[in-house]
């Protein structure tokens, strides 16, 4: 699929695309891979990690219409990653937040639509569901915003979908890395915000897996959401150190106890396949199809129950403290665990066979 096509970025000199570049790379031989973000020193530092010629690096914002238009010039593929993500920053800086997700997003709908982009796929966050706070509340509108844009499309090629996932292992900003950055300090204490709080876990590789693959299964329109671990934020800490203790300091502002990732409210929508779900979208679509419980790559969904809903603290899978130290790419030390051989990974192959599963 992505064999000499161009693919984009954008926010690509994040953890996530350097991942994904990473992975596109081993398992594609792409015409061109483009990294569009603001960052030159991370570009900078990108070049340097991947010198293949296939490398290009577009320095740019995604609230500037006019230079996200001239990025997306003869590009096939677009994954848009580039997002204000921090729920305390967005709080303070609500303005800020909604230029970058939300006005972002639809320039990176227009530039698409524009420049003939055949499929795009917008990395949203479980904190899209049912939001409390204004991160979640403008990547909402981002993920409806990508959704309506399949009626934007009208007659044209154009597919645009949304996948949502939970917490990454690892990220920068998250967890992990602020928890190990103490504990390398001496720090006295963990700091929780709270006993019973619950996180989806996904690892960065996985992530990009799961994105990958819904290139191959997307009809468009569709929200794509794996199906993941929980965690219980104390015993992460507790499987990252034995012997420091913990200490609870209160809920941040905008901060959930536990995460949605499929809202009871939306459970209509909502079809269960062997590895994700997929929520359909509530409007209809000319020219498009409607028939989402059958992807394209011939895997067969079903609707939940009326009252289903997908939650870290409902979560039937939870990761012990036991399984986080035995597989240390939920603590962010080696993802080569969840890394899979896509040497044969081609349309023909996942027609035939299906999609390999997410790792769990």
């Amino acid at each position: 699929m992505f064999d000499n096509k161009s693919i984009l970025i954008t926010g690509g000199t994040g953890s996530f695309g350097k991942k994904l570049s990473k992975t596109i790379l081993e398992r594609y031989n792409p015409d061109r891979l483009i990294i569009f973000s603001r960052d030159e020193l991370k570009q900078y530092e990108m070049k340097e990690q991947f010198p293949q010629d296939q490398m290009r690096f577009f320095i740019g914002d995604v609230r500037d219409s006019e230079r996200v238009k001239q990025a997306f010039r003869g590009v096939d593929f677009v994954i848009h990653a580039a997002a204000m993500k921090q729920v305390p920053a967005s709080e303070y800086n609500p303005l800020e937040c909604i230029k970058t997700n939300i006005h972002g997003a639809e320039n990176v709908i227009k530039a698409s639509l524009d420049n003939d982009v055949k499929q795009v796929i917008a990395l949203s966050t479980d904190k899209a569901a049912n939001p409390i706070n204004l991160y979640g509340a403008t990547k909402l509108a981002s993920d409806k915003l990508f959704v309506a844009a399949n009626n934007m499309a009208g007659r044209r090629e154009a597919k645009f979908s949304v996948v949502r996932y939970g917490n990454v292992v690892g990220s920068r900003g998250s967890v992990i890395p602020f928890f190990k950055k103490l504990l390398e300090n001496n720090a006295k204490f963990l700091p929780i915000t709270d006993p019973r709080m619950t996180r989806f876990w996904i690892t960065l590789q996985q992530g990009v897996d799961f994105v990958l693959k819904n290139f191959y299964r997307m009809h468009g329109g569709e929200i794509f959401v794996p199906k993941i671990p929980s965690v219980k934020i104390v015993d992460l800490a507790n499987a990252l150190s034995k012997n420091t203790p913990l200490e609870f300091i209160g809920i941040r502002p905008g901060e959930k106890l536990h995460e949605l990732m499929v809202p009871e409210d939306d459970a209509h929508l909502t079809l269960e396949f062997d590895d994700h779900f997929v929520i359909k979208p509530s409007i209809s679509f000319e020219s498009k199809t409607d028939n989402f419980s059958n992807n394209r790559c011939s895997e067969i969904g079903e609707l939940v129950s009326h009252d289903f809903s997908y939650s870290s603290k409902n979560n039937p899978d939870y990761l012990t403290i036991n399984c986080l130290r035995t597989k240390s790419s939920y603590l962010g030390e080696d993802n080569s665990l969840e890394t899979t051989n896509y040497s044969d990974f081609t349309e023909s192959n996942v027609k035939k066979e299906g999609v390999v599963k997410v790792a769990s």
